[in-house]
């Protein structure tokens, strides 16, 4: 590999993770479970989307119907404005279009929409999917997104990962509800955790445990190759505010004493509770760890998030003591501790 590739590689973030089909619809048909009609009579944008390389449109598109959508929009960035752009080219869906202009598609994002039955078949599919070039290069943050934004009720993404925190307070800004995919370790953002401590995000469906995997257009960050489909792997999960079932799961927890007697956690067995330094708290280094019979605080590892049950347990604050500075114990300060405490009621 040339060096100026490599140099280049290393300095631009990809971003050009797209998501399985799979996994779009095993994370939607949670919130579906929870409550069919949660995008009934609703708008969908799906922004930072191109429904000929994405998957995204084509699943909202063929269950239009199914999920009772009003509308769907989709929109994409223009390929000059990509990082990573060498292996771009027009589709056959856009030079065989009477609308395409071989300029516009590198420099002009384009808007896809989905709203009635064109071609009268009696269905509203994919097949009916309108699109035309924006007059700008599509990036959310641009007057003309925002809004589809505000015209939209529900916005369903894969954002770019090195944007996410501009893309949430984009989101939050406009008061939107979202089903987005970000990487694990956003929970620890100033932005981020507040949110989730006054309940306005939380963890999708899908279990943190070995991350997603995505196809990738940068053959210089390939993690595997599956039916001649180049893979990338990143500890990445989805973020929400819509509810969902398992967020409502508590955890089974056991006493203080038979975490100690039973953990199946080496370090842990015979051994006491760790309490911090500079706070009132016990040191939990593990979220099946939490004891059911301690009622003062505890301070747990980020992963917690992902089995938060809000009607069982109080998020406090995120990792510093009382002194303001990073909780510590022994001296030392563990990877990001969560302070929760386990609200009164019957034991679990």
């Amino acid at each position: 590999m040339p060096k100026d590739k490599l140099s280049q590689a290393k300095s631009a973030k990809n971003d050009e993770f797209y998501t399985q089909y799979a996994d779009i619809q095993a994370e939607v048909n949670a919130y579906l479970d929870y409550d069919p009609d949660v995008f009934r009579g609703k708008t969908v944008l799906l922004p930072c989307d191109d429904p000929e390389w994405s998957n995204f449109t084509k699943f909202f598109a063929q269950n239009f119907e199914y999920f009772g959508l009003k509308k769907l929009i989709s929109t994409s960035f223009a390929a000059e404005s990509k990082k990573i752009k060498e292996w771009w080219q027009p589709t056959l869906f856009e030079t065989e279009n009477p609308y395409y202009d071989a300029k516009k598609s590198r420099t002009n994002g384009k808007i896809f929409v989905l709203d009635h039955d064109t071609n009268a078949n009696g269905k509203i599919d994919i097949e009916d999917l309108q699109w035309q070039y924006l007059d700008g290069d599509g990036d959310f943050r641009s007057d003309e997104v925002r809004k589809l934004r505000d015209e939209a009720d529900i916005v369903v993404t894969n954002p770019p990962f090195s944007l996410f925190r501009e893309f949430l307070a984009w989101l939050i800004e406009g008061n939107k509800k979202f089903i987005i995919i970000g990487n694990k370790n956003c929970v620890t953002y100033k932005e981020v955790y507040p949110l989730i401590k006054d309940n306005r995000l939380w963890i999708g469906k899908t279990e943190w445990s070995g991350g997603l995997w995505f196809e990738t257009k940068n053959p210089d960050d390939v993690d595997k190759v599956v039916n001649g489909v180049n893979m990338k792997n990143t500890p990445s999960c989805w973020f929400t505010n819509i509810d969902h079932g398992r967020r409502h799961e508590p955890l089974m927890l056991m006493t203080m004493a038979d975490n100690i007697k039973f953990s199946r956690h080496k370090e842990m067995r015979g051994v006491q509770y760790g309490r911090y330094d500079n706070c009132d708290a016990i040191e939990v280094p593990h979220t099946d760890a939490i004891p059911s019979d301690y009622n003062g605080m505890m301070g747990v590892p980020i992963s917690f998030i992902e089995k938060y049950c809000p009607e069982q347990f109080e998020i406090i604050k995120f990792r510093k003591g009382d002194d303001g500075k990073d909780l510590s114990i022994g001296g030392k300060c563990p990877y990001f501790r969560i302070l929760i405490r386990k609200k009164q009621g019957p034991e679990l």
